[in-house]
């Protein structure tokens, strides 16, 4: 029972803010018609503005040119050095024929 009720306020707010969305749309569009319908009477009677305001703003924008220099290649050369092996002397390679 107490779901049912909880049911009925959500559907009864769905459809009460659908109700309130179809109602101002349909104000908007009569506020739209009666504008539309006031500047017809207007311009049947000889009232209407001669020169309309224009809306439109032309502005003129200044050129502006950028100068980017040519890019150069940087080439990165890394040296590696290697140590050469050292020679073995006698002594080392009398040390290795004998097995310790």
């Amino acid at each position: 029972m107490k779901h049912q009720k909880q049911m009925a306020k959500k559907e009864e707010g769905f459809f009460s803010q659908l109700k309130n969305q179809i109602i101002a749309g349909v104000g908007v569009a009569m506020a739209a018609l009666g504008t539309l319908f006031l500047d017809v009477v207007k311009e049947k009677l000889g009232l209407a503005d001669e020169d309309p305001v224009k809306t439109e703003q032309v502005v003129e924008t200044p050129n502006i040119t950028i100068n980017i220099p040519e890019q150069k290649k940087d080439t990165v050369v890394k040296k590696v050095y290697v140590k050469p092996t050292p020679k073995e002397t006698e002594t080392e390679k009398r040390k290795k024929e004998i097995d310790w």
